[in-house]
């Protein structure tokens, strides 16, 4: 599968992989494909919101806005 171009798109293709795991129905080695897809899918959304919050941080800063 190619990497999801957005964050949204990256979180339903987690969400079907967590189905999918939860429903134990595939062959152990597509099991373990999936779970390793979903690892890299959580590291890049991870990465991705860290990215957002710190663009949302910078935007607030520059209109004068303190947490």
């Amino acid at each position: 599968m190619t990497k999801p171009k957005t964050f949204e798109a990256s979180m339903d293709r987690l969400d079907e992989i967590v189905t999918l795991l939860e429903e134990n129905e595939q062959p152990l080695d597509e099991t373990i494909g999936l779970f390793e897809e979903g690892l890299k899918l959580i590291k890049s959304c991870d990465d991705r919101l860290k990215v957002f919050e710190q663009k949302v941080e910078e935007l607030s800063k520059a209109n004068g806005e303190t947490k």
